[in-house]
């Protein structure tokens, strides 16, 4: 079968040596937690349960056994005993199993939920989100790994782990009993040995199990070792062409207007292409899989009948029901040996997250590491209630620069108006002195006091009610109604005065002038006491601006505004000018 999909293959994903260190490194925080003795007082009690049920397997091989001899002598009555012993025993055994799942299912929750509210913490803590993002090519869709690869590392865990416990209970318990039942096993001549009546040797059924069930796993490692790395892929292609499809939903409006349709479906179809087409290489892979499964699983049925055979119809040193008995047990030896080969697929897949998962935490410690570290540009809280900008050259991530050294002093209450030409950083400026930007070199001394509050050019509307949008940051029920809806006609959106219970897109509803508009009823209501702004009113005219201005004057006096901008008309709002002035290149300026 080949990839039908071979222009655009998917590139090979590197997977991570040590899985098992990655995979503790991951596992060992929640058992250690505040939650670890009810978690490990539920794992306890899951294993217990699955102690039970290998034990009602061991009684169910003994039933196997008499059930099947009273069939042979035709004795009624033993039989109808044994079919009431049988409901009786299938009866608890599905009870114990309902149970189990649904403890397994509550561990499952209450450590995603853990996990999960862990690293939305660490992502949130020290704009280390923002570091991702700037660092994407390392580790993409840090969304997906929060919502789905949490989720799928912590089900397969869980599944895996316990069902290779299972597998090592049930090969010691049928391993003692395959061993006994071996005794009256006799196999037929083979290159002279045992003459006519046959051989045997201790743990004959055993040792041949062993062997069939190592065979099997190595010929599966070697049938299925390349899925791991295809399924880390396929995460990684689904998370990239699910990314690109949000991207559009986002930004409709910017898309109808260029007419820009054909241009999004072609990255559409070729994100989705290479997600098809490394999908097509896990069929391949998984159907070899699943084929060499089902050949040797269906051998595997039969081959203990094989070696039963001449025990039982030439030598008859055996009973059909320990016949039947051998069967189960050696089907239970062979399945719990085997265990790997059946879950090869599952565990190719685990692997792949775990991998995602790690490289995910790993750069999420470095962000934080970074963000500790002394940075080119040190940002600190000033000895008085000023900002201090000393000395200040503002660098791009490779360390080209941007803008000649910038000094400045403000003071509470001014009014600064920051310009300079396009691309000389005073956007970047403004980021840096939010402290999201550490590349350059100088010192940023921030107010000690004060609440402090930056409004980009473009404002960042939450998913929620207008009364949420509006409020942000505060909670949305840091102001009354009667406040919001008072600073929403005075900044000109009367007409959302009515909707502030309603729960939209505001960020696709809402015009650019409106969201900057809205920007500034935030800080009507917040009340900074330094406010920065990188062009916050660039989408408005000037009319409109010059009357946000003022009405920004006339109820926050004692507010330090700095601002970002191109526009002359803002000169007259602001008290004095700092000039950006754009870093000299090797040919000439930026």
């Amino acid at each position: 079968m080949a990839n039908p999909n071979p222009a655009l293959p998917a590139p090979a994903a590197k997977l991570r040596p040590g899985f098992f260190r990655d995979l503790w490194r991951l596992t060992k925080p929640y058992w250690v937690s505040e939650q670890r003795w009810s978690a490990l007082a539920l794992l306890a009690v899951i294993l217990g349960l699955a102690v039970f049920l290998v034990y009602f397997n061991v009684q169910f091989n003994a039933w196997y056994g008499r059930f099947y001899n009273a069939l042979q002598e035709y004795d009624l009555d033993a039989f109808w005993s044994e079919m009431r012993f049988f409901a009786i025993l299938a009866t608890i055994n599905i009870v114990v199993a309902v149970l189990q799942i649904y403890l397994r299912l509550m561990l499952r929750i209450r450590w995603r939920k853990w996990l999960t509210e862990r690293y939305l913490s660490d992502w949130m803590r020290g704009h280390a989100y923002y570091a991702l993002q700037m660092r994407g090519a390392v580790t993409d869709n840090p969304d997906q790994r929060i919502a789905d690869d949490v989720d799928q590392y912590i089900a397969q865990t869980l599944s895996l782990t316990l069902g290779a416990l299972d597998a090592i209970m049930n090969l010691v318990s049928f391993s003692v009993i395959l061993w006994s039942l071996s005794a009256a096993f006799v196999y037929p001549p083979i290159f002279g040995m045992g003459g006519e009546d046959g051989w045997s040797f201790p743990g004959s059924l055993l040792w041949i199990g062993l062997v069939w069930a190592v065979l099997g796993t190595i010929l599966i490692h070697f049938i299925g070792r390349p899925l791991v790395g295809l399924n880390y892929q396929q995460q990684k292609l689904e998370a990239d062409f699910r990314y690109a499809l949000i991207r559009a939903r986002e930004n409709v409006e910017g898309i109808a207007l260029y007419g820009g349709e054909a241009d999004e479906k072609r990255v559409f179809s070729n994100r989705f292409t290479r997600v098809v087409g490394n999908f097509w290489e896990i069929i391949v892979r998984q159907v070899k899989i699943v084929a060499f499964q089902s050949g040797f699983g269906q051998i595997g049925l039969i081959f203990p009948f094989l070696l039963a055979a001449f025990s039982y119809f030439n030598v008859r040193t055996i009973q059909l029901g320990a016949l039947m008995q051998t069967i189960q047990a050696f089907g239970q030896v062979q399945s719990a040996m085997t265990w790997i080969i059946d879950a090869y697929i599952s565990l190719a897949g685990w692997r792949a997250t775990v991998d995602r998962l790690t490289t995910f935490s790993e750069a999420l410690d470095a962000a934080h590491a970074s963000d500790a570290a002394p940075k080119g540009i040190a940002v600190a809280a000033a000895g008085d209630n000023r900002l201090h900008i000393r000395g200040v050259e503002l660098k791009k991530p490779e360390g080209a620069p941007m803008s000649r050294s910038i000094d400045a002093t403000v003071g509470a209450g001014e009014s600064v108006l920051v310009k300079g030409a396009s691309g000389a950083g005073k956007t970047t400026l403004f980021r840096a002195l939010s402290g999201l930007w550490p590349f350059g070199a100088g010192e940023i001394e921030l107010p000690a006091q004060g609440k402090v509050l930056f409004l980009p050019q473009r404002p960042y509307l939450p998913l929620g009610t207008l009364r949420l949008v509006v409020s942000y940051p505060a909670p949305p029920d840091g102001y009354s109604d009667a406040e919001i809806a008072e600073t929403l006609r005075a900044v000109g959106l009367p007409q959302l005065v009515d909707s502030l219970d309603d729960d939209r897109m505001w960020g696709q509803v809402l015009s650019q002038g409106e969201q900057q508009r809205v920007a500034f009823a935030r800080a009507l209501l917040y009340k900074p006491d330094w406010l920065f702004m990188d062009e916050a009113t660039a989408a408005l005219d000037e009319k409109s601006e010059s009357e946000l201005y003022r009405l920004l004057k006339a109820r926050l006096p004692k507010t330090a505004v700095v601002s970002i901008g191109h526009r002359a008309s803002l000169t007259e709002f602001h008290g004095r000018t700092i000039e950006v002035v754009p870093a000299l290149q090797p040919a000439a300026a930026e």
